[in-house]
Order: structure tokens, then sequence, then C-alpha cells
């Protein structure tokens, strides 16, 4: 009998990396078909559970269920099992900038919107430092962060071939792991004024880095300027001040839309 063997112990990236992959075919099937979970499973035989387990990465399916799956969705088996996709650079789309220009609110809803997973690259960097972010720097010091910042982004690329990626801040100071990032991701800066940086992270209750500084706008603000350059790299540029999170996230559509 045709068995799913899910959760199996894996250590091997390329393993992972294929599995997220393939989950990523059969979710992608779906959503352009405009087909639910629970269609192709009664169409499959195979359970909404194990299609679930599949879609996100977990599940180590048998040869005999994804026979089945394939011909439920009516594809070449060799479509879902082959190694590589031709995807564009847009398949990932990683949005840069100061804290406070909006990536985590608008990278969640873009995901949504695209349906693909969202990825927070600092949450990332915690579970490879095994520390909150903000005891990193204190703990280990900014080499040894850096160093975290880069695995985290390498296994994030391994993992999710499509995905929206907030990038940390400071990333773009880092110039082996931001020259990974554009050249994996179309990079997307998201761009609002210094008053309106404070502001918004003044609502998010943390002032981090700038706990502690009188002059925090002008932190910001000479921030900013330093790292103009580094973020003008991005290959698109949507301005945020100002502007209600529908028509970012509407400009940020175009944008992608735009690189094909």
């Amino acid at each position: 009998m045709a068995s799913v063997l899910p959760h199996a112990p894996r250590t091997d990236h390329g393993e992972v990396a294929y599995l997220a992959l393939l989950g990523e075919r059969v979710r992608a099937w779906r959503a352009d078909h405009g087909v639910t979970r629970k269609a192709l499973a009664l169409a499959s035989g195979v359970s909404e559970r194990y299609l679930a387990q599949l879609e996100s990465g977990d599940g180590n399916i048998s040869v005999l269920l994804l026979r089945r799956l394939a011909h439920a969705m009516q594809v070449p088996i060799e479509t879902l099992i082959r190694e590589r996709d031709a995807l564009p650079r847009s398949a990932r789309v990683a949005l840069i900038g100061l804290r406070g220009a909006g990536k985590s609110t608008l990278g969640a809803k873009l995901a949504q919107a695209l349906d693909v997973p969202f990825v927070e690259l600092d949450a990332e960097v915690e579970r490879e430092a095994g520390a909150p972010l903000g005891e990193v720097f204190s703990m280990y010091g900014e080499d040894a962060f850096r160093r975290f910042e880069r695995r985290a982004l390498e296994r994030v690329l391994k993992a999710r071939p499509r995905a929206v990626i907030a990038a940390g801040g400071s990333l773009v100071t880092a110039p082996e792991t931001y020259h990974r990032l554009l050249e994996h991701c179309f990079c997307i800066w998201l761009k609002t004024t210094p008053a309106e940086h404070m502001q918004r992270v003044m609502a998010q209750g943390d002032l981090r880095p700038f706990r502690g500084r009188a002059a925090a706008l002008d932190e910001i603000r000479r921030l900013l300027a330093d790292r103009d350059s580094l973020y003008a790299r991005a290959d698109a540029v949507v301005e945020t001040s100002g502007r209600p999170v529908k028509q970012s996230l509407a400009e940020l559509r175009r944008a992608i839309e735009a690189q094909g």
C-alpha cells in the first residue's frame, strides 16, 4: 500500500530545498487553476493532511501517491519531480529599506496576494543564532551577526523558490550578503521620509537601534543618507510616505508585473 512518511528526519539542505520546491509546484498549480486543497485531495486520493504537509515542504511523499497526484492534476509526473524550475528572478521578491519603511506590513500582504510564503529574514537570523535579535549583537558581536544573517539568507534561497522576503534594514551594508540578495531576488526599496520612519518605529513601541539617543531623528537621517546609494541598487523603488497600505501594495504589484 502506498504511504507517506511525514516529518522524516532530514539534515541535507538539498533534500529540504527539493521538498520545498515540490510542494511549491503543487501549491502553485492549485493557485493557477483555482483548485482547493480539498478538491485536489478528493481527485487524487491523497489526504488533505498529506497535501498540506507536502505544500509546506514537510511531506516526504511516496512515488505512488505522487503519481496519483500528477494524474489528478493532469500533468506529467516529470513536471513535479524535475530538479529545477526555470523561474524568473522576480519569483522571489525582497523588500529592503530602513526599519519603519513598511517591509513587514506590506511584505505580508504582498505574499498573501501573490500566494507565496512570507519570510522575515530577521526571524531566520534568530533561528540561526538561537537568540532574540536584540541579544545577538551583545552576545556575539557584529561579525557573528553577519555570518548568521548570511547563513539564514542562503537557507531561505535554497528552501523557497518563490517568496516575499523582508530583509533587515542593515543587510545592504554587508556586501556579499547584499550581492546574493540582488542576484537571486527582485529587490524593491521601500522608501519613506525620516520623519515617517521615526513615527512608524515609535508606533511599534521600539526605538532599536536608537534607544537611549536623544537625537533619534537625526540618527535616522544619517543612516538614510549613508545607505541611500546602497538602497538605490534595488531593481525598483516604491515610495510609501503618506500613502495608504492599499496604494503602496498596488504599486508593489505593478513594479513586479513590469519586471515580468
